[in-house]
């Protein structure tokens, strides 16, 4: 199988941090992978390897390397997933705090929810009819509010995102975008209707996977989906 690889970036004690192709990976491999992984979480990626979709906007990639560093200890050393993950966010969030308060100008004391017009940069127009799709910028999201979002959201999972609106990371490339709000329509019109997250995730997986591999049917499915929002 080809493997993903699109350059390596730096080499960090014994590991080399790669840029892959993140669209070929959730394609051809696993749907879960999203910003980042290594080997503890993801089996197919070598020991000696971190990997980083190529497609995240730069300047994060330091904040990425921080995390897995501490993730691949944990778990190297017996750790669950879930408490590695935990201590790495935190180490990851320690880091992101200082370049907010030197360089972005966030205010602690401000209610994060102020920054909320900074997050919406650009309403697509094509898929807001009753529910507002909004181009966000998702850096500010993992910084003030939750440092594991990845790719999109949607209110029905997210309390700090307004009714009625799916924000997607401004990450995604154009091609990738359409299959992730697919994957967040899908899962909120379930959640809506009382299922459960876990349960509404692995049906979204499952449809955007599909999807995924039979193109061609993406625009009706997704469009079917919209509609089918416009009342929840």
């Amino acid at each position: 199988m080809k493997k993903p690889y699109v350059r390596m970036i730096v080499t960090v004690s014994k590991f080399r941090v790669w840029l892959v192709d993140g669209r070929f990976i959730r394609t051809r491999i696993d749907e879960e992978f999203t910003n980042f992984g290594q080997h503890f979480r993801f089996r197919f990626i070598p020991r000696n390897e971190f990997w980083i979709d190529h497609l995240h906007a730069p300047g994060e990639e330091h904040f990425y390397i921080d995390h897995l560093l501490v993730e691949n200890r944990l778990m190297a050393e017996g750790m669950d997933y879930n408490r590695a993950l935990a201590r790495a966010d935190r180490a990851e969030l320690k880091e992101r705090r200082k370049i907010d308060y030197i360089q972005k100008g966030i205010d602690p004391g401000r209610p994060k929810t102020a920054y909320v017009r900074r997050i919406h940069k650009r309403l697509l127009k094509t898929y807001s009819n009753g529910l507002k799709v909004w181009i966000a910028d998702g850096e500010l999201v993992r910084d003030l509010f939750f440092i594991d979002y990845t790719e999109g959201g949607h209110d029905k999972v997210y309390r700090f995102i307004p009714k009625a609106e799916v924000w997607l990371d401004d990450d995604l490339t154009a091609g990738e975008r359409r299959y992730v709000l697919l994957h967040e329509v899908h899962e909120r019109r379930l959640m809506a209707g009382g299922m459960d997250y876990t349960h509404a995730h692995r049906s979204s997986s499952h449809i955007e996977y599909t999807f995924r591999h039979h193109p061609t049917r993406l625009k009706l499915a997704l469009a079917e989906e919209m509609a089918l929002n416009k009342s929840v």
